[in-house]
């Protein structure tokens, strides 16, 4: 989850350059102690390792052309009112096509005079007035000037490091489909197509071929495997065949992933699979999310990519869930539910392996074996709904944030209670604009930097519910 920022310093020779040599050691401190890597011009490049004049820019320019492929985003910092050409000259020649951030330095109000004066509030304008020209998107701080060192900007950096992982993430992400859609399930229906137009690929796996890869396993090459399954959850009451099974069916599932260079999968988790192989997938994909490689219900693809973005994002597993019940009267809460596969780390380590009550009743017990189960520990929340829309060519999404709260309720499966602000309206939002009732959640707070990316830097049509 590593992220290393282009630099710019910004600088205009009317104003004090020294503040430029100031400004830039301090950010840089900045950036180290934030654990971001960086890319900039040294003093021993140009007057204090900034960007005034086209030929600075220029060289800049190459400069990220050289590390184009570990550069995540750009960072322009303004100690001083700054060159408006020269930062929007440097970004436009380097061709990075990556998010941008604008910070400039606050005044102090005891040091207005001519050698001391930085201008940056006013210099940042013409900053983003020239990006504006250029065409070329950029995010800004939480406020207009903002000290680097303050507890504000570097939470801005962090937001602003999960925009660049989101959108460097799913540009060119590669995800697979494992079995067909279940034919009951029109609601998970999407278009290869317009994700491809966003470099968004889908790699098929038939089930056919997944179960017939699994039985020619060896023993040997599933022992590990099962040993993992076990220390994973509690598997009592399950039997060794049921346990050999999805041990096949995981080995399976990561050399598909490792093949392909995938970074996520959705699975036909129902009915075929248990008729035909005698097992749930739950625990397999459990152990996936768990393992930040996200693996959605349902053969959901674009569940699949809101769980992956938000992965990028916090560095934490994200779950599929479905907009389940109402929690009583309650019109801000609800109950969130699958039968399950979510990861450990959103139960807090205590969801135990069990059998799928849902299927059972069709399939027998025996066959569904796999699942797993248990509350959904309290926790902030974010949560996004990915979707293709066909009649307009394009991605939407949906987003916001809430939390599970400690309220109980008693049934099977994966659940908890929900809190959204204005939940009323974010559900009329869902029905009305046709979405699927599959949402994937993060227990982070993640909204913001997950919105700036799909929105800005993507462009995908999305809505930020705020409550």
């Amino acid at each position: 989850m590593k992220t290393t920022l282009g630099l710019i310093i910004g600088n205009r020779g009317f104003f004090p350059s020294k503040l430029c040599e100031e400004g830039r050691k301090t950010v840089l401190k900045v950036l180290t102690e934030e654990g971001v890597d960086t890319v900039a011009l040294s003093p021993e490049d140009t007057p204090y390792g900034s960007v005034e004049t086209y030929a600075q820019a220029k060289q800049c320019a190459e400069l990220f052309k050289k590390h184009r492929e570990k550069i995540d985003g750009i960072l322009v910092s303004l100690p001083n009112f700054g060159d408006e050409r020269g930062v929007a000259d440097t970004i436009r020649m380097a061709g990075l096509n990556v998010p941008v951030l604008i910070q400039a330095f606050p005044d102090d109000m005891k040091r207005m005079t001519i050698e001391h004066r930085r201008d940056s509030f006013c210099g940042k304008m013409s900053a983003c007035n020239n990006l504006w020209q250029y065409g070329i998107p950029y995010t800004l701080t939480t406020t207009h000037t903002v000290d680097p060192e303050s507890k504000e900007f570097r939470k801005d950096l962090a937001d602003f490091a999960a925009t660049c992982r989101v959108v460097k993430g799913l540009r060119g992400a590669r995800f697979g489909q494992v079995g067909a859609r279940p034919a009951a399930f029109l609601t998970v229906r999407y278009s290869e197509k317009i994700l491809e137009t966003y470099g968004i690929s889908v790699e098929s796996l038939d089930l056919s071929e997944a179960f017939g890869r699994a039985e020619r396993l060896k023993s040997e090459d599933v022992k590990s495997k099962l040993e993992a399954i076990k220390a994973y959850t509690t598997t009592k009451g399950v039997s060794g065949e049921a346990l050999d099974k999805m041990a096949r069916f995981a080995v399976v599932m990561e050399r598909f992933m490792e093949d392909n260079e995938l970074v996520g999968t959705a699975v036909q988790c129902w009915t075929s699979m248990e008729e035909y192989f005698g097992v749930v997938p739950c625990t397999v994909m459990s152990m996936l999310s768990n393992a930040l490689k996200p693996s959605a219900c349902e053969t959901d693809i674009t569940g699949l990519i809101g769980m992956y973005a938000m992965v990028l994002a916090s560095g934490r597993p994200s779950a599929l869930l479905d907009w389940n019940n109402n929690y009583g009267e309650d019109p801000n809460k609800g109950v969130v539910f699958h039968c399950s596969n979510l990861p450990q780390d959103i139960f807090g380590g205590e969801a135990v392996m069990d059998y799928q009550e849902i299927i059972a009743g069709s399939v027998g017990k025996e066959n569904t074996y796999g699942t797993v189960v248990g509350k959904i520990k309290p926790t902030p929340l974010t949560y996004c709904r990915v979707s293709t829309d066909d009649n307009y060519g394009m991605i939407r999404a949906y987003l916001g944030e809430g939390r599970i709260t400690e309220d109980k309720v008693e049934t099977f499966g994966g659940y908890g209670v929900v809190e959204i602000p204005d939940f009323q309206t974010l559900l009329r939002y869902i029905c009305e604009n046709g979405f699927e009732h599959h949402v994937a959640v993060n227990p982070t707070s993640v909204a913001d930097a997950v919105c700036e990316a799909m929105d800005k830097y993507l462009e995908w049509d999305v809505y930020y519910h705020l409550g």
